[in-house]
């Protein structure tokens, strides 16, 4: 994988599945969900999610990435999400720290 395969990547915080279709109008095209399902009870599901990003044309992963940190799992994950899809690509978290971490980890083991 090369570097610019990172370039492509924006990190969010939690996203709603309203927002979705939003996505897609931004011209994202893979959407990869990085926090884990049930941290809090007003989030919505890794499978609404999937869900609605699947009924609008987005390719959805989920990796999620336990608060206590990234494991090596998480890690070769995300470098087959990126070795294997093209277009913009929207990784989200609680916050956006934990996509943002493991987007610089990958980015600091590529340079």
């Amino acid at each position: 994988m090369e570097q610019s395969e990172l370039n492509r990547v924006s990190v969010a915080a939690q996203i709603r599945i309203e927002d979705v279709r939003l996505i897609k109008e931004r011209g994202y095209q893979v959407i990869i969900n990085n926090r884990p399902d049930g941290e809090v009870k007003s989030q919505p599901t890794s499978d609404q999610v999937r869900i609605e990003a699947e009924a609008t044309g987005l390719t959805y992963f989920y990796i999620p990435i336990s608060p206590s940190g990234i494991t090596q799992e998480n890690i070769d994950d995300t470098i087959g999400v990126l070795e294997t899809t093209s277009g913009p690509v929207l990784a989200y978290c609680r916050t956006g720290n934990r996509s943002g971490v493991i987007m610089e980890a990958l980015k600091n083991d590529l340079s």
